[in-house]
Order: structure tokens, then C-alpha cells, then sequence
């Protein structure tokens, strides 16, 4: 199995990875259609962020979270998108995060919007899996941000289960050793992707080192009866 100590640390400078989110997080509030007027809209939005744990002031937070590591909005546009990636967890969590703690996955390197797609499409089409109706659409936004940092780098290594793709096999393996490398001061993790042969991916561990965000373009991914969805871009 692999070591924590035994992976080696990489230079990384990326102006450019590619997350992928709903648009629903992104769009039109959700709140809009309850108000008359920007004023209006601007008074229910303090009042949901009063319970929102993407924000650093708020409580509870993620048992694995504390308040002083949350961006805020001196960070510039996005930040109360890193927090949200810290602040809210799947259950059982993903590669390389528990429940108690979440991350900042992103795809980068050559085709990372093929990547980042290949990633999404994984994860909607298991939970299609759980109902067994492949009928489906969702539009996502890119959310690209810019990395200067060290990270560990498993490309290389025999990462063993920690990449298995069978994700009762490798998510608990995976969060085992995030929570080692974070244990130890690390900032996160590069690894080849999972679902897409060639592709590259990164996990950020701690929000602070996700920087310049802004939007790209918007995908749409439908399933028509089967379990690989139609991606188009949307324009």
C-alpha cells in the first residue's frame, strides 16, 4: 500500500483547471421568484446566510473545518464557491475526503474539459444506477481556477487501491491517506484521473490555495435511456 511519507512533492503553476458544478449554484437565485426587487432579494440573502456554512463566520461547520481556514470575500469572486466544496460532503465522501471535510477537485493538463466531464458523468450516472431510469439533464458551469503551490504527486507511483475504480474499494483507501498527507501539512494531492485514460486531476485540501476563479463555458449532459449521457456545449 502506499506511504504518505514515500510521495514525492511537485512544483505545480496551473493558471488553468477546470471544476465542473450545476449551474443551479451558479444561476438565478433560488430566491428570486419570493421577491419584487434587487433590494428584497439582497435582504433574503443575508438572512440565508445567516445558516449557510460557506461562510467563515457561521457555525456548525464540518467537524473537519475550522472557521479560520473559509475564504472570504476580500479573497475576490468565488470564494463562497471554495467554501461550499469544503463545507458540504457527499455521505460517505469521495476519493480523498470523508464526510467530515470536503475538497477541491478539478481537472487539468491537456483535454481536462474531457476529464472534468468524464468525472461528472460517472458520478450522476451512479446515482441514475440507484433508480435504474436513465433520464436525465443537467447543465454545468466551468468553474476554472489557478494554482501556484507543492503538491504530492502519485503519477508515477504504485498508488495500488487508492485509485482502484471500484469506489467501495478505493474511496476508503483514498480518504485514509488525504487524511495522513493532511495530517502532515499537506496542501493536496495530484493523481491520473480515475474515468478517463491520459487524464489529469488534482485535489486541494485546504481552500486558501484555490485561486483566481472565474466561469467558463456551460455543458449540458442528458441521458436518453442509456447510461452515457449526450454532452453539448451550451451557448
Amino acid at each position: 500500500m502506499i506511504v504518505a511519507n514515500e510521495i514525492p512533492l511537485s512544483d505545480f503553476t496551473q493558471a488553468t483547471t477546470i471544476r465542473l458544478i450545476s449551474t443551479a449554484y451558479i444561476d438565478e437565485s433560488a430566491m428570486l421568484p419570493l421577491v419584487d426587487n434587487n433590494d428584497d432579494l439582497a435582504f433574503l440573502e443575508e438572512i440565508e446566510g445567516m445558516t449557510s456554512t460557506r461562510r467563515g463566520d457561521i457555525v456548525p461547520l464540518p467537524g473537519g473545518i475550522h472557521p479560520d481556514e473559509l475564504l472570504t470575500e476580500v479573497h475576490g469572486f468565488g470564494w463562497a464557491y471554495v467554501n461550499a466544496a469544503f463545507c458540504y460532503t457527499r455521505e460517505g465522501g469521495n476519493r480523498f475526503n470523508g464526510s467530515e471535510r470536503g475538497a477541491w477537485y478539478a481537472a487539468w493538463g491537456d483535454n481536462a474539459v474531457t476529464t472534468a466531464h468524464a468525472d461528472v458523468s460517472w458520478h450522476l450516472t451512479r446515482e441514475l444506477d440507484a433508480t435504474g431510469v436513465y433520464e436525465n439533464t443537467t447543465a454545468y458551469r466551468e468553474l476554472l481556477a489557478g494554482f501556484t503551490v507543492r503538491f504530492h504527486n502519485v503519477n508515477g507511483c504504485d498508488a495500488g487501491l487508492v485509485l482502484d475504480p471500484d469506489a467501495e474499494t478505493g474511496y476508503p483507501a483514498g480518504q485514509a491517506l488525504a487524511l495522513e498527507l493532511l495530517n502532515a501539512g499537506s496542501h493536496g494531492l495530484l493523481y491520473p484521473s480515475v474515468r478517463r485514460a491520459d487524464g489529469q486531476c488534482l485535489v486541494a485540501f485546504r481552500p486558501h490555495v484555490v485561486q483566481n476563479i472565474r466561469q467558463g463555458n456551460t455543458w449540458v449532459l442528458a441521458w436518453h435511456g442509456t447510461r452515457e449521457p449526450e454532452i453539448t456545449q451550451k451557448f
